[in-house]
């Protein structure tokens, strides 16, 4: 940054920028990928490719309460809820559920759920 303020940004050069954090009254979750935070933001178009693959939501959300839910679901609503996938695969999505764990997947997963059923107000 210059003495006057400004940002110079070098033509070549990636500026990595952080996301803000999740908004957790919008219904939004975080799920750390390769070290950094992502946010799962269940915006309309996304629970509806969510759907379109998965099945009917309701159904989704009575799996989970059931204790049904298959490791590639979970992976599946991420990568659809991603609010950004921007450098990302969908192999690392399930890839980080695998490594922090159902139980570490479960507060993100508990927050889309409660989404999809309450909406957003």
């Amino acid at each position: 940054m210059s003495q006057s303020g400004e940002v110079t940004v070098k033509l070549g050069q990636r500026q990595d920028r952080e996301q803000p954090p999740a908004n957790p009254h919008r219904g939004e979750a975080s799920l750390q990928i390769g070290g950094a935070s992502h946010v799962l933001r269940p915006r309309f178009s996304a629970l509806v490719a969510a759907e379109e693959e998965l099945g009917a939501l309701f159904a989704l959300v009575e799996r989970a309460g059931s204790g049904e839910l298959r490791l590639s679901e979970v992976a599946t609503l991420f990568w659809h809820c991603l609010a950004s996938r921007e450098g990302l695969s969908r192999a690392q999505v399930g890839d980080a559920v695998m490594r922090q764990g159902l139980a570490a997947s479960a507060k993100p997963l508990r927050a889309l759920l409660a989404q999809i059923l309450q909406g957003s107000g």
